[in-house]
């Protein structure tokens, strides 16, 4: 990289923190201050960089455009499926990988056991909202106004004795669910079936994604999958800094 497109590229981080003068950047960049105007003046050509009337400069409207228009073109599913293919090949159980939207958490992808024995779930399908371990996470990262709103108004079936019974129960395991930053479904929705998930997160932090493992107790006891957990926490972490930006592509250890 040439030494003065580092040296531009080097502004923009420091104006993310707010306004800094002409003064400010050229002792962050260690370089005279017509150096750094004449980099500024190439930001600010290009919108990166805009000079406020006390003749600071903050970050420019067309990088925040360019930025935004970058995450809405972002697949989520293209992003994480080779992540989930790794994680199948390794514990051999079904993944899953799924998201909230317009008041529903549904499947966007699925990656199948390599056992006989599989899972009845298919990309595009809701999943139960108050039992399964993906809707946890994706419910317990909304505001808290907005969970006891929705809380209120879902239906909770018992499928098993283990189900969610109420909204009060609800409302505390989503609690838990955003304190321990996993989930689980151990025979919540089927009493044979057992899940844990992870969440994928953007470069805000907030939950974009849950990923899960889920396996029949003729495969493995819940106890068994929950030593699976650091594994497809590791994995959820590496789609969420790819999705993000923050890492490289690296696989899970």
């Amino acid at each position: 990289m040439s030494q003065s497109v580092d040296r531009a590229l080097s502004i923009l981080p420091l104006l993310a923190q707010g306004p800094a003068g002409l003064g400010e950047v050229a002792v962050h960049l260690g370089v005279h201050k017509t150096t750094a105007l004449r980099l500024l003046r190439t930001l600010h050509e290009h919108g990166m960089v805009y000079r406020q009337s006390d003749q600071r400069y903050r970050l420019g409207s067309r990088l925040i455009a360019l930025a935004q228009e970058a995450m809405e073109n972002l697949d989520i599913r293209e992003i994480a499926h080779p992540h989930l293919v790794r994680l199948n090949e390794q514990v051999g159980h079904a993944v899953h990988l799924a998201v909230y939207e317009d008041a529903e958490v549904l499947y966007m992808d699925k990656v199948e056991s390599r056992y006989p024995l599989r899972m009845y779930s298919r990309i595009g399908k809701p999943v139960p909202l108050t039992v399964a371990a993906v809707a946890k996470l994706l419910l317990a990262d909304l505001p808290e106004a907005e969970r006891r709103s929705l809380a209120d108004k879902l239906d909770y079936p018992m499928y098993t004795p283990r189900s969610t019974p109420g909204p009060v129960a609800f409302l505390e395991e989503l609690e838990r669910v955003r304190e321990q930053g996993w989930a689980s479904d151990l025979g919540g929705h089927e009493e044979s079936v057992n899940c844990v998930a992870a969440p994928i997160r953007g470069a805000d932090g907030r939950v974009v994604a849950a990923m899960s493992v889920s396996a029949p107790n003729i495969v493995v006891t819940a106890d068994e999958l929950l030593t699976l957990l650091p594994l497809v926490r590791r994995t959820a972490d590496a789609v969420s800094g790819e999705y993000s930006g923050r890492t490289t592509t690296k696989d899970p250890v």
